[in-house]
């Protein structure tokens, strides 16, 4: 099983959209995936047509079984009759009560130990995370194998990016004492990106500059994210032939790639 985990310390970066659309793209190819949204506003959860829900709040502080916390997705929000579902998706969904979590656990090791209970039953866990540290961001630290770290191409969504960077960078000395192996940084991604726009140019060139062959290829701003959410559907469905799939596709097979090292 792998597990990696979508964060930026900056709020409307695209986390959630980047965070759906991996997991229903690695659904669509045949993977067991389980998405768990640990973000209280449930954007993730309701973006894959579930209703807000204390999911994550019942599996991590009510000892609930993941039976009675996994939501199934309907394969039609997301797959097309030219790229039909082989795999699943599955939810862990969230509520403002996901709020409360990092005050009621004590264990740092709480998610940890209870995602390692699908350990032989799915292949994929992607925690959608909120921009907010908590201790919450702790747990999920040293359950994490991988982090996808989108931001836009923008003054604030740098600074949340290196923000979660030495976030990541501390957390690693305390999985080293836990004789753990390092999070692997997966990848960057640039999103909402706008070519015609000179500063976005610039602050791309600036992120290549420092991060090198970790900045992935960008997502475009387009009216059709927009539209598909508007309906309550995944590009790939709503639009699949549409540049928008195309740049979640490139990222999709990025991961897929990464997964596969």
């Amino acid at each position: 099983m792998k597990t990696f985990t979508l964060i930026n310390e900056k709020g409307g970066v695209g986390k959630t959209t980047i965070a759906i659309h991996v997991a229903a793209g690695l659904a669509i190819r045949g993977y067991r995936v389980v998405l768990a949204d640990a973000d209280a506003q449930g954007h993730a959860t309701v973006s894959l047509g579930l209703k807000k829900d204390p999911g994550l709040y019942d599996l991590l502080v009510r000892g609930a079984p993941f039976q009675e916390v996994l939501k199934p997705v309907n394969p039609n929000l997301f797959a097309s009759s030219s790229q039909p579902c082989k795999g699943q998706l599955y939810v862990v969904p969230s509520n403002v009560e996901t709020r409360s979590i990092p005050i009621q656990i004590s264990d740092a090791f709480a998610v940890a130990d209870r995602f390692r209970d699908l350990h032989d039953l799915v292949d994929v866990v992607v925690f959608d995370t909120s921009p907010t540290p908590s201790l919450l961001h702790g747990s999920i630290y040293l359950a994490t194998d991988s982090i996808i770290y989108p931001t836009k191409c923008e003054y604030l969504s740098f600074d949340g990016l290196v923000e979660s960077f030495t976030h990541r960078d501390m957390m690693q000395q305390t999985r080293k004492r836990w004789g753990l192996e390092n999070i692997n940084v997966m990848g960057i991604v640039p999103t909402m990106f706008r070519a015609s726009t000179l500063v976005h140019q610039e602050n791309l060139n600036k992120l290549k500059a420092r991060y090198g062959d970790l900045v992935w290829p960008e997502v475009y701003m387009r009216t059709v994210w927009a539209e598909a959410s508007t309906v309550g559907q995944l590009v790939y469905r709503f639009a699949p032939d549409s540049g928008a799939a195309r740049d979640m596709w490139a990222i999709v097979d990025r991961v897929e790639m990464e997964m596969g090292t």
